[in-house]
C-alpha cells in the first residue's frame, strides 16, 4: 500500500523523463519549423515589432495554459479559464475604476477573485463529485454571465488608473537593455511559469498533483485527504487565471466583458502540444510554454499571410485533435 510519506518522497517524472524529453524536443522542433516556414513565406514575419506581438500574445495564453496544466495533470479539465480571465479583468475594473482602490489592492482583488472561483470549481469536482468537464463548463457560463451583469455589458476603461497599462505593455527589460524591448507581460509569464514549475517539482502540493493524476484512489486509501488537495490545486489555477485577467486588461487598457470564450481551447491545445497527458499524471510547465509559443506563432503567421479568421479557427481545431490523438498514441505505446 502507498503511504503519504511514499508519495511525498516520490519523484513523479522519474520514470517518464525520456518520453517527456522526447515530447518537448518534438514540440521545440515544430516551433523552429514554424518560425522558418513563416519567415520564408513572408518577409514581414521576422520583424521586431511582429516578434514582440507574438510574445505579447503568448503572455496571456501562456499564463492560462500554465493554470490549465495544473488541473490537467490531476486528471481533470478546466473549460472556464478563458471566462475566469475575463471575470477577473472585470473585477479589476470595478475595484480600480469604480471603487478607486490603489493599483496593488485592485490587482490583488482580481487575483483573489480568481482563486475563489477556482476553489468553487474544485469544490464542485472534489466534494460534489461532478465531472470536471461539466463542473467547469457550468462555471464558464456562470462567469460569462456575471462578467456581463457586473459590468452592465459595457467595457470598463482604466484611463484614470495611472500605470495600469504598463503592467503588460511596459518594458522593464527595455529600460535596462533598449535593444530588447520585451513587454512586462512576457516577464510576468516567465515568473508565473518558474513559480508553477517550482511548485510541481519541489513542493508537496506538486507531488500530490501528479499523484492524483496517476492513481487518485491509491492516494485516498493511503489516508490523504484528496478532496482538500484537489481544491487547493483548482484554487491555485484560478489565481493564475486572475493574473491572466490583469494581463489582458492591461494590454487592452480595458476590461471587455464579452471576451474570454475560445481562450480555453488555445490553452488546452498548448498544454497537450507541450506533452501533458489528458489522462493525468504527466506534464511539464516548460512543455506548456513551448506549446503556447507554437499556438501564438501559428496564429500570428496565418494572420500575416492574410489567412481568413475562419480558417485560423479550423486550423486550431485540427491541432487540438492531432495533439489529443498524439497523446493517446503515446499512452498506448507506453502501455
Amino acid at each position: 500500500m502507498i503511504t503519504a510519506t511514499d508519495i511525498e518522497k516520490k519523484k513523479p517524472l522519474a520514470g517518464l523523463s525520456e518520453s517527456g524529453a522526447y515530447q518537448k524536443l518534438l514540440a521545440f522542433a515544430s516551433l523552429i519549423a514554424l518560425l522558418i516556414g513563416f519567415s520564408i513565406a513572408s518577409p514581414n514575419f521576422m520583424q521586431t515589432s511582429n516578434m514582440i506581438a507574438i510574445l505579447q500574445a503568448t503572455s496571456v495564453n501562456g499564463v492560462l495554459a500554465v493554470a490549465a496544466t495544473l488541473v490537467i495533470i490531476t486528471g481533470g479539465i478546466d473549460l472556464s479559464v478563458g471566462t475566469l480571465m475575463t471575470f477577473c479583468a472585470v473585477i479589476a475594473g470595478v475595484a480600480l475604476t469604480y471603487l478607486g482602490m490603489p493599483l496593488l489592492l485592485g490587482v490583488a482583488a482580481a487575483i483573489a477573485a480568481g482563486a475563489l472561483c477556482g476553489l468553487c470549481s474544485g469544490t464542485f469536482v472534489a466534494k460534489m463529485k461532478i465531472p470536471p468537464f461539466i463542473a467547469t463548463l457550468g462555471m464558464m457560463l456562470i462567469l460569462k454571465g456575471l462578467s456581463l451583469v457586473i459590468s452592465g455589458t459595457r467595457p470598463i476603461y482604466f484611463n484614470d488608473t495611472p500605470g495600469f497599462d504598463q503592467i503588460s505593455r511596459g518594458s522593464l527589460i527595455g529600460e535596462v537593455f533598449p535593444a530588447l524591448p520585451i513587454p512586462n507581460g512576457v516577464l510576468i509569464l516567465f515568473l508565473v511559469a518558474l513559480a508553477a514549475s517550482y511548485i510541481l517539482g519541489r513542493t508537496v502540493l506538486g507531488r500530490y498533483t501528479f499523484a492524483l493524476g496517476s492513481n487518485e484512489e491509491a492516494v485516498r486509501l493511503s489516508g490523504v485527504n484528496t478532496d482538500a488537495w484537489k481544491m487547493r490545486i483548482y484554487a491555485l489555477a484560478g489565481g493564475i487565471c486572475g493574473i491572466g485577467g490583469i494581463l489582458i486588461a492591461s494590454r487592452l487598457n480595458s476590461a471587455q466583458p464579452a471576451l474570454g470564450l475560445g481562450y480555453e481551447l488555445e490553452a488546452i491545445a498548448a498544454v497537450v502540444i507541450g506533452g501533458t497527458s489528458l489522462s493525468g499524471g504527466r506534464g511539464t510547465i516548460l512543455g506548456t510554454l513551448i506549446g503556447a509559443l507554437i499556438m501564438a506563432v501559428l496564429t500570428n503567421g496565418l494572420r500575416v499571410l492574410s489567412v481568413a479568421q475562419e480558417w485560423q479557427t479550423v486550423v486550431t481545431g485540427a491541432i487540438i485533435i492531432l495533439a489529443v490523438y498524439a497523446d493517446m498514441a503515446r499512452r498506448k505505446k507506453a502501455g
